[in-house]
Protein backbone atom coordinates (compact mmCIF):
# COMPACT_ATOMS: atom_id res chain seq x y z
CA UNK A 1 0.00 0.00 0.00
CA UNK A 2 2.84 2.39 0.86
CA UNK A 3 4.41 1.68 -2.53
CA UNK A 4 1.13 2.53 -4.26
CA UNK A 5 0.82 5.79 -2.31
CA UNK A 6 4.41 6.72 -3.11
CA UNK A 7 3.87 6.00 -6.79
CA UNK A 8 0.69 8.09 -6.77
CA UNK A 9 2.43 11.02 -5.09
CA UNK A 10 5.29 10.79 -7.60
CA UNK A 11 2.76 10.89 -10.44
CA UNK A 12 1.04 13.94 -8.97
CA UNK A 13 4.42 15.61 -8.60
CA UNK A 14 5.20 14.87 -12.23
CA UNK A 15 1.88 16.20 -13.52
CA UNK A 16 1.69 19.14 -11.09
CA UNK A 17 5.25 19.90 -10.00
CA UNK A 18 5.82 21.77 -6.75
CA UNK A 19 8.32 24.39 -7.85
CA UNK A 20 10.34 26.95 -5.96
CA UNK A 21 8.87 30.44 -6.35
CA UNK A 22 12.37 31.91 -6.48
CA UNK A 23 14.32 29.75 -8.94
CA UNK A 24 11.72 27.40 -10.40
CA UNK A 25 13.37 24.08 -9.47
CA UNK A 26 11.52 21.21 -7.81
CA UNK A 27 11.34 21.62 -4.06
CA UNK A 28 11.77 18.74 -1.66
CA UNK A 29 9.42 17.29 0.91
CA UNK A 30 9.43 19.58 3.95
CA UNK A 31 10.14 22.71 1.92
CA UNK A 32 7.37 25.16 1.06
CA UNK A 33 7.29 27.80 -1.71
CA UNK A 34 11.04 28.46 -1.54
CA UNK A 35 13.85 25.93 -1.81
CA UNK A 36 16.60 25.82 0.79
CA UNK A 37 19.13 27.30 -1.66
CA UNK A 38 16.93 30.32 -2.32
CA UNK A 39 16.28 30.80 1.38
CA UNK A 40 20.04 31.08 1.89
CA UNK A 41 20.88 33.14 -1.21
CA UNK A 42 17.99 35.64 -1.41
CA UNK A 43 19.39 39.20 -1.11
CA UNK A 44 18.09 39.97 2.36
CA UNK A 45 18.42 43.37 3.93
CA UNK A 46 19.32 44.06 7.53
CA UNK A 47 17.01 47.07 7.66
CA UNK A 48 15.38 45.97 10.91
CA UNK A 49 18.72 46.46 12.68
CA UNK A 50 19.47 49.97 11.39
CA UNK A 51 17.25 53.03 11.77
CA UNK A 52 18.93 54.85 8.86
CA UNK A 53 18.41 52.09 6.29
CA UNK A 54 17.52 52.70 2.63
CA UNK A 55 13.78 52.28 3.09
CA UNK A 56 13.70 54.72 5.99
CA UNK A 57 15.67 57.27 3.98
CA UNK A 58 12.96 57.13 1.31
CA UNK A 59 10.52 58.69 3.77
CA UNK A 60 12.73 61.20 5.57
CA UNK A 61 11.07 64.60 5.32
CA UNK A 62 7.96 63.16 3.65
CA UNK A 63 5.90 61.63 6.48
CA UNK A 64 6.25 61.17 10.24
CA UNK A 65 7.18 57.56 10.99
CA UNK A 66 8.77 55.47 13.70
CA UNK A 67 10.67 52.84 11.69
CA UNK A 68 10.74 51.36 8.19
CA UNK A 69 12.20 48.18 6.71
CA UNK A 70 11.97 45.65 3.90
CA UNK A 71 12.83 41.96 3.98
CA UNK A 72 14.59 41.67 0.59
CA UNK A 73 16.14 43.74 -2.18
CA UNK A 74 14.21 43.65 -5.46
CA UNK A 75 16.15 43.63 -8.71
CA UNK A 76 14.76 43.01 -12.18
CA UNK A 77 15.48 39.51 -13.41
CA UNK A 78 16.40 38.26 -9.95
CA UNK A 79 14.91 35.74 -7.57
CA UNK A 80 13.00 38.34 -5.62
CA UNK A 81 11.22 39.51 -8.77
CA UNK A 82 10.18 35.88 -9.35
CA UNK A 83 8.94 35.63 -5.76
CA UNK A 84 6.85 38.78 -5.99
CA UNK A 85 5.51 37.78 -9.42
CA UNK A 86 4.41 34.39 -8.06
CA UNK A 87 2.80 36.07 -5.07
CA UNK A 88 0.86 38.65 -7.08
CA UNK A 89 -0.06 36.82 -10.26
CA UNK A 90 0.27 33.05 -9.73
CA UNK A 91 -2.12 32.56 -6.81
CA UNK A 92 0.68 31.55 -4.45
CA UNK A 93 -1.20 32.79 -1.41
CA UNK A 94 0.75 30.66 1.05
CA UNK A 95 3.91 32.42 -0.12
CA UNK A 96 2.55 35.69 1.25
CA UNK A 97 2.00 34.10 4.65
CA UNK A 98 5.53 32.65 4.56
CA UNK A 99 7.07 36.05 3.76
CA UNK A 100 5.05 37.58 6.59
CA UNK A 101 6.38 35.02 9.05
CA UNK A 102 9.93 35.70 7.84
CA UNK A 103 9.39 39.42 8.45
CA UNK A 104 7.93 38.71 11.90
CA UNK A 105 11.06 36.77 12.89
CA UNK A 106 13.16 39.84 12.15
CA UNK A 107 10.84 42.28 13.90
CA UNK A 108 11.18 40.24 17.10
CA UNK A 109 14.82 41.36 17.19
CA UNK A 110 14.03 45.02 16.43
CA UNK A 111 13.12 47.13 19.50
CA UNK A 112 11.67 49.89 17.29
CA UNK A 113 8.83 47.56 16.38
CA UNK A 114 7.88 46.76 19.96
CA UNK A 115 4.37 47.50 21.22
CA UNK A 116 2.58 47.55 17.86
CA UNK A 117 -1.16 47.80 18.44
CA UNK A 118 -2.53 47.00 15.00
CA UNK A 119 -1.32 45.74 11.61
CA UNK A 120 -2.86 47.30 8.50
CA UNK A 121 -2.09 46.16 4.93
CA UNK A 122 -2.01 48.53 1.97
CA UNK A 123 -5.43 47.87 0.40
CA UNK A 124 -6.33 46.93 -3.15
CA UNK A 125 -9.38 48.40 -4.83
CA UNK A 126 -12.30 46.00 -4.42
CA UNK A 127 -12.47 45.38 -8.19
CA UNK A 128 -8.80 44.41 -8.39
CA UNK A 129 -9.07 42.26 -5.27
CA UNK A 130 -12.12 40.52 -6.71
CA UNK A 131 -10.31 39.91 -10.00
CA UNK A 132 -7.12 38.61 -8.36
CA UNK A 133 -8.95 36.82 -5.57
CA UNK A 134 -6.79 38.19 -2.76
CA UNK A 135 -4.66 41.13 -1.64
CA UNK A 136 -0.99 40.10 -1.50
CA UNK A 137 -0.18 42.76 1.14
CA UNK A 138 -2.97 41.40 3.31
CA UNK A 139 -1.47 37.90 3.08
CA UNK A 140 1.91 39.25 4.21
CA UNK A 141 0.17 41.13 7.03
CA UNK A 142 -1.59 37.94 8.11
CA UNK A 143 1.76 36.15 8.27
CA UNK A 144 3.23 38.92 10.42
CA UNK A 145 0.12 38.79 12.61
CA UNK A 146 0.55 35.06 13.11
CA UNK A 147 4.24 35.43 13.95
CA UNK A 148 3.82 38.32 16.39
CA UNK A 149 0.33 37.56 17.72
CA UNK A 150 -0.88 41.07 16.84
CA UNK A 151 -4.28 41.83 15.33
CA UNK A 152 -4.53 42.66 11.63
CA UNK A 153 -7.37 44.80 10.28
CA UNK A 154 -8.01 44.94 6.53
CA UNK A 155 -11.21 46.97 6.69
CA UNK A 156 -10.21 50.33 8.17
CA UNK A 157 -7.90 51.61 5.42
CA UNK A 158 -9.66 51.36 2.06
CA UNK A 159 -8.80 52.15 -1.53
CA UNK A 160 -11.62 54.18 -3.04
CA UNK A 161 -10.21 54.72 -6.55
CA UNK A 162 -8.52 52.27 -8.88
CA UNK A 163 -5.41 53.57 -10.65
CA UNK A 164 -3.36 52.78 -13.72
CA UNK A 165 -0.07 50.94 -13.40
CA UNK A 166 2.63 52.94 -11.60
CA UNK A 167 5.56 51.14 -13.22
CA UNK A 168 6.67 53.86 -15.63
CA UNK A 169 5.89 56.86 -13.42
CA UNK A 170 8.43 58.80 -11.40
CA UNK A 171 8.08 59.65 -7.72
CA UNK A 172 6.13 62.90 -8.22
CA UNK A 173 3.68 61.46 -10.74
CA UNK A 174 3.21 58.34 -8.61
CA UNK A 175 2.26 60.45 -5.61
CA UNK A 176 -0.03 62.65 -7.70
CA UNK A 177 -1.66 59.46 -8.93
CA UNK A 178 -2.09 58.11 -5.38
CA UNK A 179 -2.77 61.08 -3.11
CA UNK A 180 -6.60 60.90 -3.23
CA UNK A 181 -6.88 57.12 -3.56
CA UNK A 182 -7.13 56.07 0.11
CA UNK A 183 -9.44 56.82 3.01
CA UNK A 184 -10.07 55.50 6.52
CA UNK A 185 -13.35 54.21 7.91
CA UNK A 186 -14.11 54.60 11.62
CA UNK A 187 -11.18 56.94 12.22
CA UNK A 188 -11.63 56.86 16.00
CA UNK A 189 -10.54 53.23 16.07
CA UNK A 190 -6.96 54.30 15.30
CA UNK A 191 -6.51 57.09 17.85
CA UNK A 192 -3.30 56.77 19.89
CA UNK A 193 -2.37 53.44 18.30
CA UNK A 194 1.01 52.27 17.00
CA UNK A 195 0.21 51.10 13.46
CA UNK A 196 2.30 48.71 11.37
CA UNK A 197 1.61 49.46 7.68
CA UNK A 198 2.41 46.54 5.35
CA UNK A 199 3.11 46.57 1.60
CA UNK A 200 4.50 44.03 -0.86
CA UNK A 201 7.11 46.17 -2.67
CA UNK A 202 8.32 49.69 -1.96
CA UNK A 203 9.78 51.60 -4.91
CA UNK A 204 9.33 55.38 -4.74
CA UNK A 205 7.25 55.11 -1.57
CA UNK A 206 4.30 57.02 -3.08
CA UNK A 207 1.73 54.42 -2.05
CA UNK A 208 3.00 54.25 1.53
CA UNK A 209 3.14 58.05 1.70
CA UNK A 210 -0.48 58.39 0.56
CA UNK A 211 -1.63 55.78 3.08
CA UNK A 212 0.39 57.36 5.87
CA UNK A 213 -1.18 60.78 5.31
CA UNK A 214 -4.64 59.31 5.79
CA UNK A 215 -3.62 57.31 8.86
CA UNK A 216 -2.05 60.36 10.52
CA UNK A 217 -5.35 62.22 10.09
CA UNK A 218 -6.81 59.69 12.54
CA UNK A 219 -4.53 60.69 15.42
CA UNK A 220 -2.34 57.59 15.46
CA UNK A 221 0.50 57.53 17.99
CA UNK A 222 3.18 55.95 15.77
CA UNK A 223 3.51 54.61 12.25
CA UNK A 224 5.94 51.82 11.40
CA UNK A 225 6.40 50.51 7.87
CA UNK A 226 7.36 47.09 6.50
CA UNK A 227 7.46 45.52 3.05
CA UNK A 228 8.49 42.22 1.58
CA UNK A 229 10.84 43.89 -0.89
CA UNK A 230 12.51 47.19 -1.71
CA UNK A 231 13.36 48.19 -5.26
CA UNK A 232 16.43 50.42 -5.20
Amino acid sequence: MNFVNKAFQDLIGLLFPNLCCGCGIDIYHGESYLCSKCLFTIPYTDHHLHADNKVAKQFWGRIPFNAAMALMYFKKGGKVQNIIHNLKYKNQQGLGLKLGLMIADRLKDAPAYNQIDLIIPVPLHKKKKSSRGYNQSELIANGISSGLNIEVNSDLLIRTITTDTQTKKGRYLRFENMKTVFSVKNKGNLTDKHILLVDDVITTGATIEACAIELHKCGIKKLSIVAAAFAE
